[in-house]
């Protein structure tokens, strides 16, 4: 069996589309707005190059909630795949979850459902797996959010959290850790949660000004904490 990287999407691979006319940051909704984030081309020639199987797993419920339709949801995920294609990385499998558990004016009533599939469910990561023949031991979720984290624990995968120094609501170790505070205050912006429960991160105790080095099997990464 072999080893795969299951991405999320926005934030992680590209950015938020920010409408200045209307003063609006929402997910990419059009080919146009695809932007890869800095470094995503380089991460994934490493991790490609390592010798893992790479995979998108997105959870898009703007059809759901009548705000977009689900044409263009799947127009602008191929439009990623596609860059990505043109850049030699190659996308096994892209699961798109547009179901949401909640009723909206407009939306699409056959998606409002409480699924297998959102992200924290386990449903698109276990599809990815079991289609691309994936070792869950050897394979890694990397996303923005917690419910990225909570969808790896569910699957039984590793996890790998990105996220802007900005975003302390979404630094998971203020729960891994039982709550300390002392875990409140990220100096890295990519934390690696081997098992779910240790890694490296945003603690207090972290050397300042220091570069780190995260390594998956095959392939590292070295991240520099911000300049305060």
């Amino acid at each position: 069996m072999r080893a795969g990287i299951v991405l999320d999407r926005d934030g992680t691979l590209i950015d938020f589309y920010r409408d200045s006319t209307r003063g609006v940051v929402t997910p990419a909704f059009h080919p146009d707005h695809v932007r890869l984030l800095p470094g995503v081309v380089e991460g994934l020639v490493l991790l490609r190059d390592a010798g893992y199987a790479l995979a998108i797993a997105t959870n898009q419920p703007d059809a759901a909630k009548g705000r977009l339709s689900r044409e263009a949801i799947a127009d602008t995920n191929a439009a990623l795949v596609e860059r990505l294609t043109a850049a030699g990385i190659i996308i096994e499998r892209l699961e798109a979850c547009l179901h949401h558990p909640e009723r909206h004016d407009g939306g699409d009533r056959s998606l409002e459902i409480s699924c297998g599939c959102r992200k924290p469910k386990p449903g698109m990561l276990d599809t990815i797996v079991e289609q691309l023949g994936l070792d869950r031991e050897r394979s890694w979720m990397i996303g923005d959010t917690a419910s990225d984290l909570g969808a790896a624990r569910a699957a039984g995968l590793r996890c790998g959290l990105l996220m802007q120094t900005s975003r302390c609501e979404l630094c998971v170790f203020g729960q891994v850790s039982s709550g300390s505070t002392r875990w409140r205050r990220p100096l890295l912006i990519c934390m690696v949660i081997p098992r779910i429960n240790r890694g490296a991160c945003c603690s207090s105790t972290a050397p300042s000004r220091k570069r780190s080095r995260i390594s998956l099997p095959g392939a590292s990464l070295e991240v520099s904490p911000p300049t305060r």
